[in-house]
This record gives C-alpha cells, structure tokens and sequence, in this order.
C-alpha cells in the first residue's frame, strides 16, 4: 500500500497493542471496566487522540457557488426534510473522518472510515443529550473508534456502538437519507442544496492520502480473516442490516431487486482511494437502496473484510 507523505510522517512508527492501563493517562474520564471488546482487537492507528481533527458546524456554501469539486468527485448527501439537503465532499472527509453538524434542527455526526470505506451519519441525540464526537486514533478490525466528548465513551464507527465506557452497548440511530453520490448527481438533484465548504487547516484537500489503497492485498493494520467465498478483502460490498451484496454484482446488473429491497447502481462517482488526486480515482459508481414502498434504506458501501470482521455470521448475497 502507497500512502502520501503526511500519513507515511504519522504512521512511520510501529503501531503497539492495546493496554488500557497506558491509556488511562490518556483517557482519564473513560471507564475502561465497561467494554464488550477483546483489547488485544485495538490498535494504535498512529495518529493520536484527536490529531485527526473532528469538524463543528462546518460553513456551508450554495451549490451555485462551489468552484472546487470535479463532476466525478464522491460526497456524501444527507437530505432530511425541513431545510436544503447537503453534500459533505470525501475530499475533506478524508482528512477529518467526522463533521458534526446540525441539519433541519437535528444534530447529526457524518462519519468516513477510508481504511474500511464506511460512510455512515448518525444522530447524535443519546439517552437524552446530545454527543459529539471526535477520532481516538485507534483502530479495530481497521475502523476508526470514535468517541464522543462528554462522556469519553469509545464507538465503532463501522456498526454505531459504544464498545468501552459509559455508553457500552448503545446504539446510535443511522440517518436513513444519507448516501454517497457524485458531485454532479448531487448539483443537479439539488441546485439549491448546500454543500461543506472547504476547512480552515493546512491539508491538501483533493489529495488521496492512502493511494492504490483499495486495490491492495491486504487491509492496513488488520489480523483477521479474509471475507468467504474467494471475495477480496479489500472488494466493496453494500451492507444493508446484516447482509452484503457485492458492488461488482450490482455494477454488472445495474440495479437489483432481491429480499424487499431495490438497488440502483449508475456510474459517475470515482474512488477516494485510488489515484493520488481523488478527481482521477476510477469509477466505481454510486448505489441508492429503497424499501418495497419506495422509502430510502440505510446502507453502507464498505470494504468486504470489514463486513465479514464486524458480522462474522452475516449473509452474503452472491446471487443466483
């Protein structure tokens, strides 16, 4: 796996085992006797607690006046009803991992795990309060741990669970109206949505960090199986729920209609994490999923190994 020069400048050191003891120091007001995890599961992913900086209430510009974006370029939509819908472009995504944010009133977290491809929003209402969330800089099954700020609790970005501390075991609720498209998709939907624009940090936005990264053979920091079936751990599959459909099937058929559920597939959205300028990335398309009623479905279009690590027991639909 190639990675550009500011993550090979993080990452250069060798990542150690999990020792909640170390991390105490660290993570003073997190409760470490309640987890539901293997510790020897975590990694350090090189970064440290918070030195991929989270995004609050981000600016956000008219679709009219976004300038920087290629037509191909993936982002991820949000579009609840109460306000305009909105584009979060991966290009920032990728260097931030999470932007919390709040969209008709609701406050919601919009994640992006590249190790894993997993682009999930999430409500950020919990038991009566509202969490934000940043990066921990650890690793499991090579998705991100999240945590949320007041109460230090760590969540698995990929499944929406607190894993360690006061909120072991709770589930967030996913925002079903939220997908990855292109760019173009988007404007053209929505020419009087808003789209993210670009943060105030020093980072080459439009630069692909983890370059060649999903044609690798192995996933970065990652001990366990590879996904059945002679899939490649590093394919991408759409997960509804507890099954997986593979995108290469749903690319060749063009749309699927299969146990309740519809999926679209069209092209014209290019990977993230291909070519060193995310603008040049291969097409891989874009999936949209409804219901028998026509309703929006959440799903994520994740790296296969990481479905088979987080549902060791999920379906894989293969086809006929």
């Amino acid at each position: 796996m190639r990675i550009f020069a500011y993550f090979c400048a993080i990452f250069l050191a060798m990542p150690v085992w999990a020792d909640p003891a170390r991390w105490q120091s660290e993570w003073p007001n997190t409760d470490f006797s309640q987890s539901d995890i293997d510790f020897a599961d975590v990694f350090e992913g090189g970064p440290p607690r918070d030195g991929i900086p989270a995004l609050d209430g981000p600016d956000m510009l008219a679709v009219a006046d976004e300038t920087r974006l290629a037509p191909n370029e993936p982002v991820i939509t949000v579009s609840l009803e109460g306000g305009p819908a909105r584009a979060y472009p991966l290009r920032y995504l990728t260097w931030h991992e999470i932007v919390n944010d709040e969209v008709a009133g609701l406050p919601i977290a919009v994640t992006f795990c590249p190790l894993c491809n997993s682009a999930i929003t999430f409500d950020r209402r919990v038991q009566g309060r509202v969490l934000s969330f940043g990066v921990s800089g650890k690793l499991r099954h090579s998705d991100m741990i999240m945590y949320d700020r007041e109460t230090e609790s760590w969540w698995q970005q990929a499944v929406g669970q607190g894993i360690v501390g006061e909120m072991t075991g709770v589930d967030l609720d996913v925002i079903h109206v939220s997908w990855v498209e292109s760019w173009d998709r988007f404007s053209t939907r929505h020419p009087d949505g808003l789209v993210m624009d670009e943060p105030d940090f020093n980072r080459p936005y439009g630069r692909n960090p983890y370059v060649g990264y999903d044609t690798s053979a192995r996933p970065f920091l990652y001990d366990g199986e590879n996904p059945p079936h002679g899939i490649e751990p590093l394919a991408r599959v759409i997960r509804v729920g507890e099954r997986a459909w593979p995108l290469s099937r749903l690319s060749d058929e063009g749309g699927i209609t299969e146990a309740g559920l519809t999926f679209e597939w069209r092209g014209g959205a290019a990977s993230a994490l291909d070519d060193a300028h995310i603008a040049r990335g291969r097409d891989i398309g874009m999936v949209r999923v409804w219901d028998g009623q026509g309703a929006d479905v959440a799903h994520d279009v994740m790296f296969a190994f990481a479905f088979h690590a987080f549902w060791p027991d999920g379906e894989w639909m293969l086809g006929p």
